[in-house]
């Protein structure tokens, strides 16, 4: 693993580029440093999620994202280097059929909205799509593990699920549901049409 910062104003990117883990350096829109920080914008978002009320499962999954985002983005940051196991996958995988066999089949679109802790659930779900197409598009180029971008999108569809799951488990012990999408083929089932 690269050195550990120890000073954090180090001005070796005022030329526009930025040093990697493994010691070499890029230029800073290089779709490395793309992909780095659209992982570590992820983490981020989480950790605000993660300031809200949560049920206590979800919480403790959304700490162990944390952790293996960021052995996400130490292994973008060394290329060559794997430090996302593939067993962080199947958790996702499991966590995702546990939360999802709780909530009913949906019938309509919904729309990223409901509680403040499902809605920044929704952000977190967009900045995973976003993550995954810049791991996808750095992994057209150089060699990227089949781990990284997988992750992101079993993450992406996890998001999607928890704010489901965290707009019915509303801590104010009164409930709530999805906001659903009014399409016009609803509206019309609505009227009776």
């Amino acid at each position: 693993m690269g050195n550990r910062l120890t000073q954090i104003a180090t001005r070796t990117g005022d030329d526009g580029t930025t040093g990697l883990g493994d010691g070499s350096r890029v230029a800073k829109d290089h779709l490395r440093v793309q992909a780095m920080g659209d992982v570590d914008e992820l983490n981020s978002h989480i950790g605000v999620l993660l300031a809200e009320p949560l049920p206590p499962a979800v919480r403790e999954l959304l700490v162990s994202i944390q952790h293996e985002l960021f052995n996400l983005g130490g292994e973008l940051s060394m290329p060559g280097h794997a430090l996302l196991k593939d067993e962080a996958v199947l958790a996702l995988d499991a966590a995702l059929a546990e939360h999802n066999a709780a909530l009913p089949r949906l019938k309509e679109f919904i729309l990223p909205a409901g509680t403040r802790a499902a809605s920044l659930a929704h952000v977190c779900r967009t900045v995973a799509r976003r993550a995954e197409r810049s791991v996808v598009a750095l992994g057209a180029r150089e060699p990227i593990r089949a781990a990284a971008r997988q992750y992101l999108n079993r993450l992406s569809d996890l998001m999607f699920v928890l704010a489901r799951v965290l707009n019915r488990a509303r801590l104010d012990g009164l409930g709530g549901d999805d906001v659903y999408w009014r399409s016009e083929r609803l509206q019309r089932e609505d009227d009776g049409a």
